[in-house]
């Protein structure tokens, strides 16, 4: 796949793949081994042993989704400040499918970086963060985005294609995604966090919005009203604010 994004750094160094397990174990192999430049990005046409949230597997049929992990060096970052970045990758995501979509009230980013479309999911993305001290040194950012692809094991899930009815060159819609992850990344490197987070909230799923949540095996309502600093959800949850990691809320 010949990819050529217009952007500084994200994707100048490209490593395409016809298949390998995870594109974030290879973008990390490349690292150890010293030959990944900021921007590196690993491209495959089919992962057999993809990582997703939670220890979940990422599955997608061969040559008709998109695969990849992107190196970058934070290293502006502390440790404490992880989700910022997360926030900005949802963010350039999300900026990538609302050029494909339009501004379509239905797109989304489902806690902490899923994007939906209306209640089906799209895309997913892993973040996986070496430390160096108080300092982030390395950022693989793992991503997969269901692009062409028509049927889905799961009623839950959705692609492009199926959103639009046609289909879409890969190497297209990838640069495309290289330079809206780059935008991002680029606010964020100078400081503009208070726009970035205040976006995020205006694209988050379920935003301000009642519904039922799965708390310590209970059906609960709540409403989210916000993310904290560290991460994690805010969920006003009758006259009380909680606040929950990953493993500690499920939407219902």
């Amino acid at each position: 796949m010949v990819v050529t994004p217009q952007t500084l750094f994200t994707g100048q160094q490209l490593v395409w793949l016809p298949a390998c397990p995870s594109t974030n174990t290879e973008a990390q192999a490349l690292i150890v081994q010293n030959r990944a430049s900021e921007g590196c990005t690993v491209i495959t046409d089919f992962q057999s042993a993809g990582r997703g949230q939670r220890g979940n597997r990422w599955e997608g049929a061969p040559a008709e989704n998109l695969m990849l992990s992107v190196v970058w060096q934070p290293t502006f970052l502390a440790a404490a400040q992880q989700f910022q970045l997360s926030q900005a990758v949802a963010l350039g995501v999300h900026d990538w499918a609302a050029t494909l979509l339009g501004a379509d009230p239905k797109l989304k980013l489902k806690w902490p970086n899923d994007l939906y479309y209306g209640d089906q999911k799209f895309g997913g993305i892993l973040i996986e963060n070496t430390l160096s001290g108080p300092k982030i040194q390395y950022s693989i950012i793992g991503i997969g985005l269901n692009v062409n692809q028509q049927s889905f094991a799961v009623p839950t899930a959705t692609s492009l294609s199926q959103i639009t009815g046609r289909a879409y060159d890969r190497a297209a819609v990838t640069a495309r995604l290289l330079e809206c992850l780059e935008r991002r990344y680029l606010q964020l490197r100078a400081g503009q966090v208070g726009p970035l987070r205040q976006a995020y909230l205006q694209a988050l799923y379920r935003y301000q919005e009642v519904h039922s949540f799965l708390v310590d095996g209970q059906e609960v309502r709540g409403q989210i009203v916000g993310v904290e600093e560290d991460g994690r959800l805010a969920v006003a949850i009758g006259n009380e604010l909680h606040r929950f990691g990953l493993q500690e809320i499920r939407y219902l």
